[in-house]
């Protein structure tokens, strides 16, 4: 595939997206202010998504008066304030109050979690750790395994659970830190339409259409529609424009069987933005962070070569029939095809900045990744209860199938006509034969409007296919009022095979040459979760509970938690075993004021063992091991009719407990392996400190104000989940951050609501790999929102 690209081509490109964007707003915002579009009495009722006899206005939002958090998966054999683990349940609710439109956004909310950079072998995409671990193959969609490297939307969701702690019984294979289930929204037995047209700074517009319809007893529709665009505050050249479509049927509705049918697809364009560069790439007197000093909003891609596109497509059928009042069986089946699709200019990635005649100048460096995902998965899911004398049981048992294939290539970009590089710029014959001899700027004033022409090809891309066959079992076992033991078991058959491309060269855009290499391995491990709950009183748990996770190397499009183990090379030569994870939990959890206010606390140790490192020269072992320890506290729902909260603190002290050994190659100690410089440091993505809360009071019955504060301390860089900052020790500081919200209802069924993002405009940086790059954090954002519902 070869392109030779003229200047300001993928300018044309983007405006041409963007003209398709606004228009797919323009019609959804029709649709959104339509009455007649959505009801034909519009004298009805109002009723929406979550409305029900205890339905209250929070905020301008129609929520349930019962704050009692519940999940979609049938794993989960009691009430959540009867499960000995941190779950959290972040509801529709609070989704649209921060006006959150990505998993970053919503993931905000919950503290504990934090965001990986893209790069070193990892995608541009969503990337979250949890508890230290990294966990961007654990996320999920109606509970099946949601693959490949993605850049998720919340228009279609109902609510985001995370599930906190090695959840290798309910998950399968994943990195012990936990898993994020994404619950979508489905048609249901009711009437409503809700709509909303929001416009902000930085040309921000975005609008989202919900309507449902009962056809008869039986069959119900809906559809949610999505338009937007905008850029992103602070950045400079940084936009993107996204739509996306999803309908569902159901049918059965008031039977013991019921069919339901979902799919969604979403279309995202956007120029990916790798931040600014690292104090390693000159030789200027380092900062504290070791992140260079430039403004922040300097943006060193290109707009005439640098594009992201990412594509998704699932396809869900699910079939639950009601045996009797005691016993149900649930089948999904599953298909999802993705894309991610870029090429992006990494600062720190051409080689050392330059000084030449009193300026530092860069040669751009790029990332680039081909990478479709096709998945086919099936559940099955037997659950109910029975009592056996004075002891009862809640019970699931589970099947689980799946294939998921995933592609992997990169892309030449030669440069035949771009910026000049001074006269005195040592460009190295190899990196002139792979890049082109032009594209540099300046490291203090970088231009993204400068010129390039050049050649893209693609690689020839690797392949890996899993299959992955499991069963599993859950029981909540309860003696009398006050005891519960709640059990999980699951054993996983994981197998992977697939080919590399490996030394092929590539000149001038060409690739040519290479060899292909086989590879394939295959694992068996089993994961089990133990949990003991005592109920002081019938709102109340205090719990002990110990899980285990497996993470057998060869993920691909997701993360490992070794620098050993990322990807499928290792599975040449000696196949590795699984790292595993274990975890201990104790805590407690509460529900106030009639079920609208819920808390929750516990302490936990999650330590990983397993992972292959050096330990002496040309000798590997599986002995590294990391270890997490901390403190986590939740607040959720009602304090008082008109104040609610959302939010929490997370206390992390993490530590790479053992690590590589390095061999100096020249000097005095050449040859002889030396400890770990990093060995005792915090792992990487890991703050010790995460504070968030969300909250709102309504002052008078139309007007409801409120905002969220969020804290993170300093946070070492790094990719994988071992020690963070590497022999930089480069971090993230520590920052403040506060958000504004404005609810003012005009009449029941239109309300405006005004959220203001980064009201302090804090320049701060959102995370960084530790060797090339630091991602700056958004600006300040001003959004109005129009919500209309019937």
């Amino acid at each position: 595939m070869t392109k030779a690209y003229k200047p300001g081509a993928a300018g044309v490109r983007s405006q041409a997206r963007r003209a398709l964007g606004a228009a797919a707003v323009a019609g959804v915002a029709g649709l959104t202010l339509a009455p007649n579009a959505f009801a034909a009495d519009a004298e009805a009722p109002m009723a929406t998504a979550a409305a029900t006899s205890a339905a209250t206005e929070v905020s301008g939002v129609q929520v349930d008066g019962k704050k009692t958090a519940t999940v979609s998966s049938p794993k989960f054999t009691a009430p959540l304030v009867d499960t000995p683990k941190s779950v959290t349940v972040i509801p529709q609710k609070i989704i649209q109050q921060t006006a959150a439109t990505s998993l970053q956004d919503i993931l905000r909310t919950s503290p504990g979690i934090t965001f990986g950079a893209g790069e070193g072998g990892q995608p541009l995409a969503d990337r979250p750790f949890i508890r230290g671990q990294a966990s961007g193959n654990n996320i999920f969609v109606d509970g099946v395994r949601d693959s490949g490297g993605q850049t998720r939307e919340v228009f279609d969701l109902e609510q985001v659970e995370v599930i906190k702690g090695p959840d290798g019984a309910y998950s399968g294979r994943g990195s012990g830190g936990g898993s994020i289930n994404l619950t979508s929204k489905s048609a249901k037995a009711d009437d409503f339409a809700a709509g909303s047209l929001g416009v902000g700074t930085d040309e921000y517009v975005r609008a989202t259409i919900d309507v449902n319809h009962q056809i008869n007893d039986s069959v119900a529709v809906r559809l949610n529609l999505l338009g937007t665009q905008g850029n992103t505050p602070g950045r400079k050249a940084v936009d993107f424009d996204r739509w996306g479509v999803a309908p569902s049927v159901v049918f059965g509705l008031n039977g013991p069987t019921q069919l339901k049918l979902d799919y969604y697809h979403l279309d995202s364009n956007q120029m990916p933005d790798y931040g600014i560069p690292l104090m390693t790439k000159t030789t200027q007197p380092r900062t504290a962070s070791g992140i260079l000093d430039v403004d922040r909003r300097s943006f060193y891609g290109l707009r005439s070569r640098d594009y992201q596109k990412t594509k998704a497509d699932i396809g869900t059928i699910q079939l639950e029939h009601q045996i009797n009042d005691d016993y149900g069986v649930r089948q999904v089946v599953r298909y999802s095809k993705t894309l991610n699709d870029y090429i992006v200019t990494n600062p720190g990635d051409g080689g050392a900045a330059q000084l030449v005649n009193g300026q530092w100048w860069m040669k751009r460096g790029t990332k680039t990744r081909w990478n479709p995902v096709e998945t086919v998965a099936a559940v099955t899911d037997f659950h109910g209860k029975f009592t056996t004398g004075a002891i009862s049981h809640s019970f699931d048992l589970g099947l689980e199938l799946s294939r998921e294939e995933n592609r992997n290539a990169t892309y030449s970009t030669y440069t035949t006509s771009g910026s000049a590089c001074p006269a005195g710029f040592n460009l190295p014959a190899t990196t002139a034969a792979s890049l082109g001899a032009g594209d540099c700027t300046l490291v203090y004033a970088p231009n993204d409007k400068d010129p390039w022409t050049g050649v893209i090809n693609r690689s020839p891309a690797n392949r890996n296919i899993t299959k992955t066959a499991a069963v599993y079992a859950f029981d909540t076992i309860k003696f009398g009022e006050k005891w519960l033991l709640n059990l999980g078991l699951r054993h996983d058959s994981y197998e992977t095979s697939g080919y590399d491309w490996a030394s092929f060269t590539q000149n001038q855009g060409v690739f040519s040459g290479g060899t292909v290499t086989a590879r394939s391995g295959s694992w068996d491990f089993t994961n089990y979760q133990a949990g003991l709950v005592y109920k002081p009183t019938e709102h109340s748990s205090l719990y002990v509970s110990y899980g285990t996770s497996s993470t057998p190397p060869g993920v691909q499009a997701g993360d490992q938690n070794g620098s050993t183990t990322v990807g499928t090379g290792n599975l040449s030569g000696n196949l590795l075993e699984p790292e595993d994870s274990k975890s201990f939990e104790a805590g407690g959890k509460w529900t106030l004021f009639n079920d609208t206010l819920a808390l929750s606390g516990a302490v936990f140790k999650t330590t990983r063992k397993n992972a292959q490192i050096l330990i002496d020269v040309d000798k590997y072992a599986q002995v590294g091991e990391t270890e997490v320890k901390g403190v986590e506290l939740g607040i959720s729902g009602n304090i008082t009719p008109k104040w609610q909260a959302f939010g929490g603190y997370t206390y992390m002290d993490s530590e790479l407990v053992r690590g590589a050994v390095t061999v100096p190659t020249t000097g005095p100690g050449a040859g002889v392996p030396v400890v770990n410089i990093n060995q005792g440091d915090p792992l990487a993505n890991t703050p010790k400190n995460t504070f968030s809360l969300f909250t709102t009071y309504r002052v008078i019955r139309p007007l409801s104000l409120g905002g969220g504060a969020y804290y993170v301390s300093k946070s070492f860089g790094g990719n994988q989940g071992g020690a963070g900052g590497g022999t930089n020790r480069i971090y993230a500081p520590d920052y403040w951050r506060f958000d504004a919200f404005a609810s003012y209802q005009i009449n029941p069924k239109i309300d405006l609501q005004l959220n203001v993002q980064n009201l302090t405009d804090e320049r701060y940086i959102m995370r960084t790999n530790g060797v090339h790059h630091a991602d700056p954090a958004p600006g300040r954002q001003a959004i109005l929102t129009l919500n209309v519902k019937y």
